[in-house]
């Protein structure tokens, strides 16, 4: 999936001061319990590490190609979700780590097939899988971590190869909607935000459900979990979304108005292509947007402006805010501890963050 994956520094202790003083990098996850924080930070320094381990291999080509990804950085949203959830139960366990490692396992192997998809020559500030080696080494070594995270789950339980092999289906089910694209007579904009509960919000779910699981939560709180993390990770997605628009510097990761060159049709373009407005402005968008991928500077530029100021980024603004207030209600089941208050601040980041 496209979007707000950015380079970063690896390591324990390079991990720590990305992470640390109550503030979880770039997430605007704030944590003021120094107990919790340093609960949270432990786990996800051992999440590095068993990482590193796990998609080792006897080939040592293998390693490195699977190594590659993991080590060129990211948020590790996921592990840091399964982590939150775990500290309304008891987040000592060992299995959280483990549980961590699955998710995140997972989400590398998508990466690994979306840059074959997409054609990305550039993942995380280093060069892709698929460009610096080739499309079928990228595919096969997305496999091999698809596998590994299957094997880790096995040592969790029926309940993790359960609920990993039906996230799993989900990531599925959603790549093959997007590529397919709207069928007859759907409308796009449910199509999309389908597209993204699927590809982006069901991992995130499954992040936040084991964390609350393998820590021995409640059920309920659970529930509470797994709901608040598939709504905040298409919150999240769909604000990456809009910050491709809206800013004025690389904030989303890439350059401004990627998505618009390419031809990949995100929410605020929905929303414009939808539009019934006659004013000018909003013709001349539906013009332009009409022609497809935007290679012309010109046009590209012509086209991103309008967009900025068109009722339809305004539209998409509101979507992001619902979305986030949204999984802010769904956390009401959960008790009130810092765990807790740093999830509500996330909430309150994403629908900051593109306002």
């Amino acid at each position: 999936m496209r979007g707000g994956e950015r380079s970063g520094v690896t390591g324990s202790g390079a991990r720590r001061n990305r992470l640390g003083a109550g503030q979880f990098g770039a997430l605007g996850l704030h944590l003021a319990d120094p107990r919790t924080e340093e609960s949270v930070l432990g786990q996800l320094e051992a999440v590095e590490v068993e990482l590193r381990d796990t998609v080792a291999s006897a080939d040592p080509f293998v390693t490195e190609a699977a190594r590659h990804l993991a080590e060129a950085g990211g948020k590790r949203f996921r592990p840091l979700l399964v982590a939150l959830g775990a500290q309304f139960g008891d987040p000592s366990r060992s299995e959280i780590v483990s549980a961590a490692v699955v998710v995140e396992l997972t989400h590398l192997a998508t990466l690994y097939h979306d840059d074959v998809m997409d054609e990305a020559p550039v993942r995380r500030g280093a060069p892709s899988a698929n460009s610096r080696w080739t499309n079928s080494v990228a595919i096969l070594v997305g496999d091999y971590l698809f596998a590994r995270a299957a094997d880790v789950a096995a040592e969790l339980g029926p309940e993790a190869v359960r609920l990993q092999a039906r996230t799993f289906a989900r990531l599925v089910h959603g790549q093959i909607a997007e590529t397919v694209g709207p069928r007859a007579g759907d409308d796009p904009v449910t199509h999309y935000l389908r597209v993204i509960a699927e590809k982006t919000g069901s991992l995130i779910a499954t992040s936040a459900h084991f964390g609350g699981l393998f820590s021995g939560a409640t059920s309920e709180h659970v529930a509470a979990l797994a709901g608040y993390g598939e709504t905040i990770g298409v919150a999240f997605q769909l604000s990456d979304d809009l910050l491709d628009i809206a800013s004025e510097s690389a904030e989303s990761g890439k350059t401004p108005g990627t998505d618009l060159r390419e031809g990949v049709p995100t929410l605020p373009v929905l929303y414009a292509r939808a539009a019934d407005d006659t004013d000018a402005a909003s013709v001349r968008l539906r013009e332009i947007l009409a022609t497809g991928p935007l290679t012309d500077d010109a046009l590209h530029a012509e086209a991103l402006g309008l967009l900025r100021e068109s009722p339809a980024l305004k539209r998409a603004r509101e979507t992001v805010r619902s979305y986030a207030e949204e999984a802010r209600a769904q956390l009401a089941p959960l008790p009130e501890i810092p765990a807790r208050r740093a999830l509500k601040s996330l909430c309150d980041h994403i629908a900051d963050r593109t306002s």
